[in-house]
């Protein structure tokens, strides 16, 4: 069985205990009631039944206070509670490092990188082209790390490949999505590109406003997208596609299911040695997403994601 150590908290995300009772097959619910994050003890209780992944098990657990680790590991029943992430190392197979501040993940992810660690790191990879660059050069060195959005598991991406591929040529795809264009925009987008093969994005333009993101993006396929990540709306992560044929309609909601998935990958893909997902997959989304941001820093001007 593999060891897993999970590490990091970031605001509003709760991953590590989610994602622990997952793998770990159970949880204690009052523990789990108490992680602030009334969502994760409804979606856990929902399907409980199908938590626990056989071949692993988290073991270790970091986060930067050792009283929320501590109620990490009572919540997901993990064993061990480190007080520096580094004392994982030799004592697990992999790590999944749960922060989605994509700001400091080259600093936590670089002493298992350099250990040969096997590492998950949560979207996105990086926010800056230079924490890209970084992440670039690892994946050349050939070290062992997977990146994504869970969305590229989606069961509602899954069900829409079929009705897809009867939509005949694609020529509009319209998104929309709650909160910000770096950390829900990389989801909306994950989940788009999968759908549609992974095709590369050729030009980004983000015409919004802070908190009111509208972002056009061409395919190397010809298609053009539109997504639109809006702050104050209403919780909502849609995907619409049109065709010469019909249309498609996906309404994303089974985070369980898909986070469920995105683990089940990350460990096989340590069990066969190598990341089933190719990085330039990842690179593609996260050069997409850099050039948002920066495209919305020139007023709207067209950037190139692969100069």
């Amino acid at each position: 069985m593999l060891k897993l150590g999970i590490i990091g908290m970031s605001e509003g995300n709760g991953h590590p205990y989610s994602w622990s009772a997952i793998i770990n097959g159970s949880y204690r619910d009052k523990e789990m009631e108490q992680c602030g994050f009334a969502g994760i003890p409804v979606y856990l209780a929902a399907n409980r039944d199908s938590l626990g992944i056989d071949s692993a098990r988290v073991t270790h657990v970091w986060t930067q206070d050792r009283k929320q680790s501590e109620h990490i590991a009572r919540a997901s029943l993990i064993d061990n509670v480190v007080d520096n992430r580094e004392e994982m190392i030799g004592e697990v197979d992999a790590v999944i490092l749960a922060r989605d501040d994509p700001d400091t993940h080259v600093e936590m992810a670089k002493p298992f990188l350099d250990a040969d660690v096997p590492l998950f790191i949560d979207k996105p990879l990086a926010g800056t082209q230079a924490d890209l660059d970084y992440f670039i050069e690892q994946h050349k060195k050939g070290k062992f790390f997977m990146s994504c959005s869970s969305m590229r598991y989606a069961a509602e991406n899954r069900t829409a490949r079929q009705e897809v591929d009867a939509l005949g040529a694609i020529e509009l795809v319209t998104a929309v999505v709650k909160k910000d264009w770096l950390k829900y925009g990389v989801h909306i987008l994950e989940g788009l590109l999968a759908l549609l093969g992974d095709p590369k994005v050729n030009t980004v333009r983000n015409v919004g406003k802070d908190n009111r993101h509208v972002v056009y993006l061409e395919l190397d396929n010809g298609i053009q997208v539109t997504i639109h990540v809006f702050f104050d709306i209403a919780w909502t992560c849609q995907l619409s596609l049109f065709g010469e044929n019909g249309s498609v309609q996906i309404e994303y909601s089974n985070w369980y299911q898909m986070f469920r998935e995105n683990l089940v990958e990350f460990i096989r893909s340590v069990e066969q040695g190598k990341s089933r997902l190719a990085f330039r997959v990842t690179e593609n989304i996260i050069r997409a997403i850099i050039a948002g941001e920066e495209s919305l820093k020139q007023n709207g001007a067209t950037v190139v994601p692969f100069p």
